[in-house]
């Protein structure tokens, strides 16, 4: 297992590196840069802008650009902010941790929630239980994040149970330690339940058929057959055949969530990734945008690793291959 680790590790540095070449490319080919609102001032002179230019690196050609900013960030440095004018590492930094807060917190939600109910309503098939989940799941999955989001923070502002926007509360710097953590949990509700509705009810629609799929295979009536306890039948065979798909699923989603979390965060003023690739994007803020693809396509490694190893640790016929 460990070697596997490490191999999937290693090939994980030409895909990084095959990422930012394309990405750079991409970026490049679009017209114009991060100085073209300046050109558009007539206040701002020639020389002002050929000094910018210098100052970015602007001034030369893409594969020089190129080159030059990836000897950087192999040396841990990932670049300035031409909008921010700050370092990008500290940018990234600054965001990363609400961010992760919303992931995390989104996830946890989708998954315990969905599969529970995804297994609950297998279990309860064709009947009315099975039907209203059903329909819930229905229409977790035909609203839009954006929409679902206007109609959280509509509730929020006439019933005031719920912050309408912001990570933390005015008095964040009087609470304790205790305190500062419920006031995040306080405030990441409405952005978690928003984002993560339409993934729970997707994955309770997957855990459903799964189940139903693999309680119609031969060896659950043989367990059966066999006077196995239907808790065993269940939990031990069926279940661990049924979710095998969904941890597949897992890997897709950790990397998903950056980029679906854009309108989310726009809407509640969360202060996290998505937010800031869109301002990087609209800005052409080059460096920023590199760093932020980066980090995505990392994530996306990172998650497909966990779920291997999540699939492997469920599946015993894929750990015999790891070993």
């Amino acid at each position: 297992m460990i070697k596997y680790i490490v191999r999937r590790l290693i090939l994980a540095i030409p895909v990084l590196f095959g990422v930012s070449i394309i990405s750079f490319i991409i970026i490049s080919a679009a017209p114009g840069d991060f100085l073209d609102v300046l050109r558009m001032n007539p206040a701002v002179g020639e020389a002002t802008i050929k000094a910018l230019e210098r100052q970015f690196g602007l001034d030369k050609s893409p594969i020089v650009q190129y080159f030059l900013w990836l000897k950087e960030v192999l040396k841990g440095n990932f670049g300035y902010s031409f909008q921010f004018r700050r370092p990008v590492f500290e940018l990234i930094w600054g965001r990363l941790g609400a961010t992760l807060l919303l992931t995390i917190t989104t996830m946890i939600f989708q998954w315990t929630i969905g599969v529970a109910l995804g297994i609950f309503s297998a279990l309860k098939r064709y009947t009315w239980t099975d039907q209203v989940l059903t329909v819930i799941a229905f229409i977790g999955i035909s609203i839009p994040n954006f929409f679902f989001a206007l109609l959280f923070l509509y509730f929020a502002a006439k019933t005031g149970w719920f912050p309408i926007g912001g990570i933390i509360s005015k008095n964040f710097d009087q609470m304790n330690a205790f305190q500062k953590f419920l006031d995040y949990l306080y405030h990441v509700f409405g952005p978690m339940l928003t984002l993560g509705t339409a993934g729970l009810a997707g994955i309770m629609r997957q855990m459903r058929g799964q189940m139903l799929d693999q309680m119609n295979q031969d060896f659950v009536m043989f367990a059966r057959a066999k006077g196995m306890p239907e808790k065993v039948v269940i939990f031990k065979h069926t279940l661990r055949n049924a979710i095998n798909p969904l941890v597949t699923m897992f890997g897709y989603q950790i990397s998903s969530l950056l980029g679906g979390a854009v309108l989310t965060e726009t809407v509640f003023g969360w202060p996290g990734m998505g937010r800031l690739i869109i301002q990087a994007l609209l800005a052409q803020d080059l460096y920023l945008v590199m760093a932020s693809l980066l980090l995505s396509s990392l994530m996306l490694i990172i998650g497909n690793l966990i779920a291997d190893i999540l699939l492997a640790w469920v599946d015993p016929r894929i750990r015999y291959r790891f070993m």
